[in-house]
């Protein structure tokens, strides 16, 4: 069962925040103690099950019901009073989720016949759309040289932008990259980059295995940081810091976004941008669907059809910048009446 979390929008605080806890009846209280003893979950997850449950203690006190007297159609009203409260969809689920293991550890404890909380969903959050780099903006990255770096973290940073932005990788299988192929790096789930056949071997999501090829320019930048970074065993990192220690996600993520900035580029950039970039380029440039899945690693077809959005909006702007009647309704709608 998920955390709870406190989803209430910044600018939207629910009148429920702003109360002083209630003392939790006995029940509640066994539940905590069951999650904290049995479960042994974290003390600040058990204290945010804690947070949820006092919420539901007061809703209960309001309609004068006990925890064990809650209805399904008491919980719709309250997710539906969290939401016009200013609640993102999100945080209600959380709770919701709090509750609903709450119900089904009463009913284990046959203290309720139904689960209130079963069929109660939270209002569905709209979908964002991937942030993707316009490609003169990713190309602009990918070029950038810094001619007053060190040429040794130089090197390194563009070797990691090439992959990033060439083979469309998450921040973790860059990090899990070593110099080269070994039986140690297949066991412990880590990849490579064959530099002769030009592809990269890497573990995704659920220890799944793929291989993406590498373009010429992330090849070249490549030899050049292993040139600059002096000879290494195939089982060391590709990626190291100073003292040759494998690169954290976190330290990929601050340098991408200080070479981002240095390049010029006006939106802060993170490692999974880039990746978002790869895969809507690939699409503009191709339409091949069902390549741009495999390419990526997404075990399903809907996770890569996002893209197929991004690609819309690209066609869009195209249109509305270089086609006649585009052209001809725009004049049209600046015209005064």
């Amino acid at each position: 069962m998920p955390a709870p979390a406190n989803g209430t929008a910044a600018s939207a605080q629910s009148e429920d925040d702003a109360s002083s806890p209630l003392e939790l009846p006995a029940i509640a209280r066994a539940y905590l103690e069951h999650v904290r003893v049995v479960k042994r979950l974290a003390p600040r997850t058990v204290a945010l099950y804690q947070l949820d449950l006092e919420k539901l203690h007061a809703r209960a006190l309001d309609a004068g019901v006990s925890l064990e007297e809650v209805q399904a159609h008491h919980i719709r009203a309250w997710a539906a009073r969290m939401h016009a409260g200013g609640r993102t969809p999100r945080g209600i689920a959380l709770i919701l989720s709090g509750w609903r293991g709450f119900y089904a550890w009463l009913g284990r404890e046959g203290r309720i016949a139904t689960n209130p909380v079963q069929g109660v969903r939270a209002p569905k959050a709209a979908k964002r759309l991937p942030k993707a780099l316009p490609v003169d903006d990713a190309v602009q990255l990918a070029e950038f040289t810094n001619e007053s770096a060190d040429p040794w973290l130089e090197a390194r940073d563009a070797a990691m932008v090439e992959l990033l932005y060439g083979c469309g990788l998450r921040v973790g299988e860059l990090v899990g990259l070593d110099v080269g192929a070994s039986a140690e790096a297949a066991q412990a789930g880590r990849g490579w980059i064959d530099r002769e056949a030009g592809e990269a071997h890497v573990t995704g999501k659920g220890r799944k295995r793929r291989s993406v090829p590498v373009g010429r320019a992330a090849l070249a930048a490549l030899d050049h940081w292993l040139a600059v970074r002096g000879a290494a065993q195939p089982t060391e990192p590709l990626f190291v810091g100073r003292r040759g220690t494998r690169l954290t996600a976190q330290s990929i993520w601050q340098r991408l976004r200080r070479r981002a900035q240095l390049a010029g580029l006006s939106a802060p950039v993170h490692p999974h941008m880039l990746r978002h970039s790869y895969a809507s380029h690939l699409l503009q440039s191709s339409g091949d669907l069902r390549a741009v899945q495999e390419l990526l690693g997404h075990a399903s077809i809907t996770s890569t059809q996002v893209y197929t959005r991004l690609d819309f909006q690209h066609l869009a702007r195209a249109y509305d910048a270089a086609h006649p009647r585009a052209k001809a309704t725009r004049k049209s709608k600046s015209k005064p009446d």
